[in-house]
């Protein structure tokens, strides 16, 4: 069945006026779909998720990218830019921890070894956070994993982000993400830069 774009579009403003971040842009798709459910209180459609080991979700390539890149890899340990004494240091892809400070080199190798380490890491950590409540899409798995990422699984925990998210209220959740763009209590362009990100990913489930 083919739907008429002008009618398409209409409804796209129509739900925009309902608060919901789409674009009008007169074809039905996922977006569209899911705008128009969450309208009508129903279950939002979720994309098929990848299973890991155990049945865990793992990250798309789509979510590997987002967190290259915010996270450029470099070879040689570097104090955190946003934070009053310099910690955590960091080297690779965001990597932080014991071992790493000033002075620290690693090879490329060793870079995307740890990289897929950490990845592992934070994949089980979101994979426990989000058991037990509503459904989640690949987009939102991707979005909650490079937040975590960079924020740590206490803060996911504990966050009005994952209680949203678990309660099935995919809008507030997504909403929750730019308020976690501060570093020592100052606003980070590049943190904002990166919740904006992880938002859009969140939102095209």
């Amino acid at each position: 069945m083919t739907l008429d774009p002008n009618k398409v579009r209409t409804l796209q403003e129509h739900l925009r006026s309902k608060g919901q971040n789409i674009v009008a842009d007169g074809a039905y798709g996922p977006a569209t779909l899911n705008a128009t459910l969450a309208v009508l209180g129903l279950a939002v459609a979720t994309a098929p998720a990848q299973a890991g080991p155990a049945g865990g979700m793992k990250t798309s390539n789509d979510g590997i990218a987002l967190i290259h890149g915010f996270e450029t890899c470099k070879l040689a340990a570097y104090p955190d830019p946003g934070s009053s004494n310099g910690e955590p240091w960091t080297i690779g892809w965001g990597s932080t921890g014991p071992g790493i400070h000033r002075g620290v080199t690693w090879t490329q190798q060793q870079a995307d070894d740890r990289f897929k380490t950490d990845l592992a890491k934070f994949e089980i950590a979101v994979n426990k956070a989000v058991a037990g409540g509503a459904p989640t899409s690949q987009s939102q798995f991707d979005a909650l994993v490079s937040f975590t990422y960079n924020l740590g699984p206490g803060n996911l925990n504990t966050s009005t982000l994952l209680k949203k998210h678990r309660a099935g209220d995919y809008a507030g959740a997504a909403n929750e993400f730019a308020r976690w763009n501060k570093n020592d209590g100052a606003v980070m362009r590049g943190l904002t830069h990166r919740r904006a990100a992880e938002a859009d990913l969140y939102r095209s489930a």
